[in-house]
């Protein structure tokens, strides 16, 4: 059985789904102890700390999109928004993601998160590849809410896409972060990227995913996850 890595895309989309699920049955059901506000407070008070954390800033006063933090604050604070019935986008939330703009719009100035020689010899090339399938994911799902796909978005697409992996034995995945640190930064967590890619890919509007200039991007990421689905590590 695969591990956490694949098991964490999953854990994104049910959490998302699950938060709808549950507000609605709450609409329903008194007896559900579930307090949206209080809930919506702490993730906003989370994005907020990761915000300033020091170690978060980066270069153009933009700040680390964290697989582990900001990812998930990204993808489910949105929908618990639509059940509170909040029409524009929470403080922390719109900071968070026009960061994200920031840094597609600046992707060819922008430094990666974490460069080759202070944090290891390949740093650059993980961070830069992680980033772009993260901000894709991010940007997707905005985009989806919405119906229609944002030029920023295709652009996003366009950094991942040219970071995808053509040759070896991870052909059709990226060169994740790799900091040791599972599920998010480890030797196997490039199949959870692979996966959240496929995910962007898929919910992205437009039919986008029947775009003809990803289709051979898209045949190389099916093989990818087909092939290494029951890989054990």
């Amino acid at each position: 059985m695969r591990s956490s890595a694949v098991i964490v895309p999953m854990m994104l989309v049910s959490l998302v789904a699950c938060l709808s699920a549950t507000a609605g049955k709450a609409e329903k059901d008194s007896a559900v102890a579930w307090n949206q506000v209080t809930a919506a407070k702490y993730l906003d008070s989370r994005e907020i700390w990761w915000q300033a954390w020091p170690k978060a800033q980066r270069d153009h006063g933009t700040i680390c999109v964290s697989c582990h933090s900001v990812l998930p604050y990204a993808l489910a604070r949105p929908a618990l928004r639509r059940q509170m019935g909040e029409e524009d986008m929470a403080g922390p939330e719109r900071i968070m993601f026009n960061n994200v703009v920031r840094r597609v719009t600046l992707w060819n100035d922008v430094e990666p998160f974490y460069k080759d020689g202070q944090s290891g010899p390949t740093k650059s090339i993980e961070s830069r590849s992680t980033e772009a399938v993260l901000n894709a994911l991010i940007l997707a799902s905005y985009d989806a809410r919405s119906g229609h796909m944002r030029e920023i978005t295709r652009s996003a697409f366009s950094n991942a896409w040219a970071l995808q992996r053509h040759s070896g034995d991870n052909a059709g995945a990226w060169i994740w972060l790799n900091f040791h640190n599972a599920p998010w930064e480890s030797n196997e967590s490039e199949y959870h990227g692979a996966a959240l890619a496929a995910l962007a890919a898929g919910i992205a509007p437009d039919d986008y995913f029947r775009d003809p200039a990803i289709q051979s991007n898209l045949r190389e990421l099916r093989s990818y996850l087909r092939r290494e689905y029951s890989s054990p590590w």
